[in-house]
């Protein structure tokens, strides 16, 4: 797992939003493109296996799965033109237009510096070879008959989570999030906020291969870079470490862009939070391209495009002091099971979680309360159901279903042919867009959904 720690780069890293595989790399010639040293003792060398990197419009690319440098080296990367491709810090190459560009990428280790230029041509959007499929299906469970609305979206479909306004903590319609991202199909995706205060979710949010919110309960469905799907009650964590005069230090955090619900909290805010962290911190550590540039207490902060901020409050407000101004700041995120297995999502680049999980391996398996919920609509009352399925031929099924209890929801989704399954909000939340046209009208705005189409727009 490699660390967030651009601060040797002082490059500005360019993000944007989501993924799925399909983009090709291709190359012209047999030598692969090898980095020239900022001086001639350097060592390090840092490799592309092609020459060119090219993609279509509708598919991203992992550019760090492919580099070869030194295992201990500070990867940063910068898009020559973002109106052509936009590349985050995981390395993530997101097509924008149609076009060429070039993305600059350094390695840094404690004794060299290696760059390398990469060319980047985005063409044409590849049409879909099958695309996803509307049917309105009457399904028996239970001792009664429901009306399941269903859309089947082939395996490799393009897949990225939309986020309202594209910044957590907003509300839109589906409609509206589906629009910004140009997506053809849409569902609601994690629980959120509704009533009181800012909208932040409730669950896990991944877009780009980078974590955006931290939900430890439930189950989540992610997507890899091969086009499958995989399912599992990931625990998401933050292990963080700071070098100062006094040596080096660890420090955590177990909320990510979240307003804190109480006095005491350790909370990561980045970009995906937006321009500010969006009320008066008692303590924030604002760190830009890897080095803490200030220390701000009562301050709603901004987040540095190129950083993040960290906020302790109440009982967590002793980390701050292992913080000085121009100390180096990295952190990992950790992927574990809600029973404590380490998790290899390092290929996973978008992620919804909710739950309760509903089919596992073909079998009704529904235990809301063992996956941490507590209230009574999830644990045994009925209602509006939202859920996804992953299809015995890595196909994933969309679903919604009126007045339908959790065990209910399990029997149906086992009818319909899942082999893995799970619930995503519901109630007022729950809505469906298919081919771009609404199926399932939510009750409410959202903060979140899960979004597929021909030509999305990263």
């Amino acid at each position: 797992m490699k660390k967030h720690n651009p601060w040797r780069s002082g490059l500005l890293i360019l993000g944007a939003s989501a993924l799925l595989a399909g983009g090709g790399v291709t190359g012209t010639g047999a030598s692969a493109s090898i980095a020239s040293a900022d001086t001639a003792a350097i060592e390090t060398r840092l490799s592309y296996p092609s020459a060119t990197v090219t993609t279509a419009a509708n598919s991203r690319v992992p550019l760090e799965d492919r580099l070869i440098a030194p295992a201990s080296a500070v990867i940063a990367y910068a898009s020559g033109n973002p109106s052509i491709a936009k590349v985050n810090e995981k390395g993530v190459l997101l097509p924008v237009s149609v076009g060429r560009t070039t993305v600059t990428v350094k390695a840094f280790t404690d004794a060299s510096v290696a760059t390398l230029s990469l060319p980047v041509v985005i063409t044409a959007a590849k049409p879909l070879a099958v695309k996803p499929s509307y049917a309105v299906r009457s399904v028996k469970a239970g001792g009664r008959t429901f009306s399941v609305r269903t859309v089947t979206v082939p395996k490799g479909t393009p897949v990225t989570a939309g986020l309202a306004s594209r910044q957590v903590g907003r509300a839109q319609s589906l409609t509206a999030i589906a629009a910004a991202y140009r997506a053809d199909t849409a569902i609601n995706g994690t629980f959120f906020e509704a009533y009181n205060g800012v909208p932040d979710p409730y669950g896990n949010v991944i877009s780009n291969g980078i974590p955006a919110h931290i939900g430890n309960t439930g189950t989540t469905i992610g997507f890899r870079w091969d086009g499958t799907a995989v399912m599992d009650t990931l625990r998401l964590g933050i292990a963080g470490s700071v070098a100062n005069e006094k040596g080096p230090k660890s420090w955590y955090a177990y909320f990510l862009n979240r307003t804190p619900v109480s006095d005491t909290t350790a909370t990561l805010f980045t970009p995906a939070r937006g321009s500010r962290i969006g009320f008066a911190a008692e303590t924030a550590v604002v760190v830009q391209n890897g080095t803490v540039a200030r220390i701000a207490r009562g301050e709603n902060v901004a987040i540095p495009s190129g950083g993040f901020v960290l906020v302790f409050e109440g009982n967590e407000s002793g980390q701050a002091a292992r913080f000085q101004v121009g100390a180096k700041v990295d952190y990992t995120f950790t992927y574990r099971s809600d029973a404590g297995k380490e998790l290899d999502w390092s290929d996973v680049h978008t992620a919804i979680g909710a739950g309760p999980r509903l089919v596992k391996n073909g079998q009704v398996a529904v235990n809301p309360a063992a996956e941490g919920f507590k209230d009574p609509k999830i644990l045994t009352g009925g209602g509006a159901r939202s859920g996804i399925a992953v299809l015995k031929n890595g196909s994933v099924m969309l679903a919604t279903v009126p007045g339908a209890t959790m065990k209910q929801w399990a029997l149906i989704m086992q009818q319909l042919g899942a082999v893995q399954a799970m619930n995503l909000d519901g109630g007022a939340s729950s809505g469906l867009l298919s081919g771009g046209k609404t199926v399932t009208t939510p009750g409410r705005a959202l903060s979140n959904a899960l979004l597929f189409g021909s030509n999305l727009k990263w």
